[in-house]
């Protein structure tokens, strides 16, 4: 499951622009995991509360996606992901002059339940079933 935490200076997003970056967000795992696996949680912080270098923050976004449905096999692989998750958030953060940051965690698989049912494998029958039925539910394969 990805995992992701926007936090961001007053005024950077609208509803509608945080309705609409889930939904873009949402659509680059889309391809390859359930939808239902996408979680995004937008953390307003005042002026007062950011600091990048010891000095307020300004118009500032920092991304923070926890990876646990899936793995990087290698460096190339974590390159294209982060090329393309800067080209899906560059209209909301680059073209209205703000600065940002983002990185990733990776936790071990084995480690994560939803709705008390252990997700299957990328690529297995039950990941298809998850995936059309788009919800959690008992595996029917090993």
């Amino acid at each position: 499951m990805p995992l992701w935490t926007v936090y961001h200076s007053p005024g950077v997003f609208s509803d509608a622009d945080k309705a609409a970056l889930a939904e873009a967000i949402t659509d680059i795992y889309g391809r390859v995991m359930p939808r239902f696996y996408v979680g995004i949680v937008y953390r307003e912080v005042a002026p007062q509360d950011m600091y990048i270098g010891g000095k307020p923050a300004g118009r500032f976004v920092r991304f923070v996606m926890e990876h646990i449905a899936r793995e990087f096999p290698n460096l190339e692989a974590s390159r294209r992901f982060i090329d393309r998750v800067n080209q899906v958030i560059a209209p909301y953060v680059a073209e209205r002059g703000c600065d940002w940051e983002l990185h990733i965690d990776e936790t071990p698989f084995d480690l994560w339940s939803i709705n008390g049912h252990y997700p299957p494998r990328g690529g297995t029958p039950d990941e298809a079933r998850w995936i059309s039925e788009n919800r959690a539910s008992a595996r029917t394969h090993g």
